[in-house]
């Protein structure tokens, strides 16, 4: 599959606008101070001259874990903001005719499209990794709750992008697009929330992260990611070849 002249050319429109630098801004800096109250909380209550605090604080428990929560939660605000721009962009400016003629399959442009968002949220994640560092430098976390935690936030950000970029091959409106998409994701995060229904909560996008931040990897979770991620992506082609067509 030869999507790397789409892959190259969209991560460098990434890269020459601002939006790149903008997000991972926004994204460092919100994980930056919840990886510091969580820390600051963990240093007091370990300094507590109560004989019951320390000796129940685990730095997993109350560091790793609601920093991996908050990560997923910021996310839900940062991937609309990545995904508005592979689709809406070219039918805006028309250049989306020009460029599903070019001698490359719907799907290796879709890749190439999906793998230079991909790269970018890899870019930032990778330096939200100086946070685990510091806990391994200084106390002993869970390196099984640390792996299956980015694994979780791995398979969630293909999640989310994959339905990110199918709203953005439905509009040429970039607010459009991410404001959708945001509204989509938000549904699909409280949507347990509405009561004990068994298939409400499988439905849920959060649900089936809570056991990757517990440091358990089930089957069923994985699969609800890929099977997510494929039925996004799956559509966009079809978006694609009905423009194809109409072109």
């Amino acid at each position: 599959m030869n999507f790397l002249p789409v892959y190259k050319r969209e991560l460098r429109s990434y890269f020459t606008s601002p939006i790149a630098y903008v997000v991972l801004t926004f994204f460092i800096l919100l994980t930056s101070f919840f990886f510091y109250v969580f820390i600051s909380e963990f240093s007091q209550a370990s300094m507590s001259p109560s004989p019951y605090g320390p000796r129940n604080l685990n730095v997993t428990i109350h560091v790793l874990r609601p920093l991996l929560g908050n990560i997923s939660v910021i996310m839900l605000f940062v991937m609309p903001l990545i995904t508005m721009k592979p689709f809406s962009e070219e039918r805006k400016s028309g250049t989306i005719e020009l460029l599903l003629t070019y001698p490359l399959s719907d799907l290796e442009v879709l890749m190439g499209k999906f793998f230079a968002a991909f790269t970018l949220f890899l870019s930032m994640l990778a330096l939200t990794l100086v946070y685990p560092l510091f806990m391994v430098l200084h106390s002993q976390p869970e390196p099984g709750t640390l792996l299956s935690g980015y694994l979780g936030l791995l398979l969630m950000a293909a999640a989310f992008m994959s339905l990110g970029i199918f709203i953005s091959s439905l509009t040429e409106n970039q607010l459009v697009a991410a404001v959708a998409t945001f509204a989509i994701l938000l549904i699909l995060w409280i949507i347990r929330w509405v009561g004990p229904n068994e298939l409400v909560r499988h439905l849920s996008i959060l649900e089936h992260f809570n056991n990757f931040s517990e440091g358990l990897i089930d089957t069923r979770d994985i699969v609800y990611y890929l099977s997510f991620t494929i039925l996004w992506l799956f559509m966009t082609l079809r978006v694609l070849e009905s423009k194809k067509w109409r072109s």
